[in-house]
């Protein structure tokens, strides 16, 4: 009787392990900073905080240059009166599961070329290159150029946004409604998952509401 609850006591702990490895597989933690305040969990139904990313030394891109609450205007609207869906996912380039999403993710960004989507990735590579091990961490345009993927990176130099998203983990995806609505969130890269599928299935009902 012993020997039978000593097997499945290492039959649970080896299920536990099992677990840890895949999730360590999946996403990995950001490390925390000396900020104070609590993270803030956004999910689906919430509205997206605005934000002001650089695009280029002394060039930011807006999010209320593609979409804003029911009833405001865009920022531009003159030069840019269209709403966008807006995709946004957070990344590294010391990441390994954003690598294997970036691929799947170039797909659906391509996919959807010509129409009203926006897709951007938001790079902190630079927000946590001072933290131990990640001081040697790739510049993330030349290192996703090697790799082919051909998206707008938008860089989160000092991790504002990350912290505006509550976003702890990596990589973390954000589907955006033409009005400022998220309306899909995404923790990690599992592999087996129909990632373009159901981001191509979201987007393109989106693209149809009014």
């Amino acid at each position: 009787m012993m020997e039978s609850k000593a097997g499945w006591g290492l039959v649970a702990v080896g299920l536990l392990l099992t677990g840890f490895i895949q999730a360590q597989d999946s996403s990995v933690s950001i490390p925390k900073d000396n900020g104070n305040g609590e993270t803030v969990e956004l999910k689906a139904g919430d509205l997206a905080p605005t934000w002001a990313i650089m695009a280029a030394p002394g060039k930011f891109e807006f999010l209320r240059n593609w979409t804003v609450a029911r009833g405001k205007p865009l920022r531009k609207p003159t030069t840019q009166p269209d709403r966008h869906v807006v995709v946004m996912s957070f990344f590294a380039t010391w990441c390994k599961p954003c690598m294997k999403e970036l691929p799947h993710l170039q797909k659906v960004y391509e996919h959807f070329q010509g129409q009203n989507v926006k897709f951007f990735l938001v790079d902190i590579t630079e927000a946590t290159r001072s933290n131990k091990g990640f001081e040697d961490a790739p510049k993330a345009k030349p290192f996703l150029t090697e790799k082919g993927i051909t998206m707008p990176i938008l860089y989160d130099i000092r991790g504002v946004t990350k912290k505006k998203y509550g976003v702890e983990t990596l990589p973390r995806l954000f589907v955006i409604d033409k009005y400022q609505t998220i309306r899909l969130t995404k923790h990690g890269f599992h592999d087996g998952e129909d990632f373009e599928g159901e981001l191509i299935s979201v987007i393109s009902d989106l693209l149809q509401e009014e």
